[in-house]
């Protein structure tokens, strides 16, 4: 693991690192806040995966976690959304190929050398966080935007006894019924639909997955909301499933980061009082 920068925070260190993914065959990118500790401490660890077109750097960079992790004493990983470089596959719309892995492993040419990212945020990414930071791999949460709100609830739900708190802004609830999850779950596992339940949180509830409970908030103003997102198939899906869902419908709020950041805070302290139980 090659160390590209560190930085002072909120009395902890931000950094950034780089290591080669027997996963993806790629070097991959990812970003690390450690608040301060005490020596041979461990801490609570939230991961948070990103949406389409993003990289490490959209979060790190704009979602004003720091202030909140520090005073909640939790680690927060942030890794790519893709496989990246010369050599992997790509499609030139923004919303398949790099930078749009959806969190799943490829079984279709041309992506299926490079694109398993669910082996990646699964396995091995948490064996290298595990090894090379001071976190309690028994107190673990998740969170995500858009289509990694999707990856943050497929994962929890696949997972359940690993994560003990689940959380997203504007999750991609029902990929198998919009046309972003079409297009992507198609090109990366092929033409049988069976195959993308494991990958679509609404058909993993209705399959017999659960979670404890969940948090999710969406912008009432987010231009993606009525084609994309479809919260209500995720509500009606919980109540099905008697899993308690706190949908929040933020008002005026849109997709991007300047609503991330202003409930971020609210993520975190979600993640605090479940993971410091």
């Amino acid at each position: 693991m090659e160390t590209l920068s560190t930085a002072r925070a909120h009395g902890g260190t931000q950094g950034v690192y780089r290591h080669a993914s027997s996963a993806t065959g790629t070097d991959m990118t990812f970003s690390v806040f450690v608040p301060e500790h005490e020596a041979g401490e461990t801490l609570p660890v939230l991961w948070y995966l990103s949406g389409l077109t993003c990289t490490h750097a959209n979060v790190t960079d704009k979602g004003e976690y720091r202030a909140a992790c520090a005073e909640h004493r939790i680690v927060f990983v942030a890794p790519d959304t893709s496989p990246r470089g010369d050599g992997v596959a790509d499609d030139p719309a923004w919303d398949m190929g790099q930078g749009a892995g959806f969190y799943v492993d490829a079984t279709q040419a041309p992506w299926s050398p490079h694109f398993r990212m669910r082996s990646y945020i699964e396995d091995e990414l948490p064996a290298l966080i595990a090894a090379g930071f001071p976190v309690d791999m028994a107190a673990q949460g998740i969170t995500g935007h858009s289509m990694g709100g999707h990856g943050a609830l497929t994962i929890a739900l696949r997972n359940p006894d690993r994560f003990r708190s689940v959380s997203a802004f504007a999750p991609i609830v029902a990929p198998s019924q919009v046309p972003w999850g079409e297009k992507a779950l198609g090109g990366y596992l092929g033409d049988d639909r069976t195959a993308w339940r494991g990958h679509d949180a609404v058909a993993l509830i209705e399959d017999g997955a659960r979670l404890p409970d969940l948090l999710v908030d969406q912008g009432d103003a987010d231009s993606f909301l009525a084609e994309q997102l479809r919260p209500d198939l995720l509500r009606a899906a919980c109540d099905a499933a008697g899993i308690p869902l706190t949908l929040r419908m933020q008002k005026g709020y849109d997709h991007s980061y300047n609503f991330i950041s202003t409930f971020m805070a609210d993520h975190v302290a979600w993640a605090a009082a479940r993971l410091r139980r």
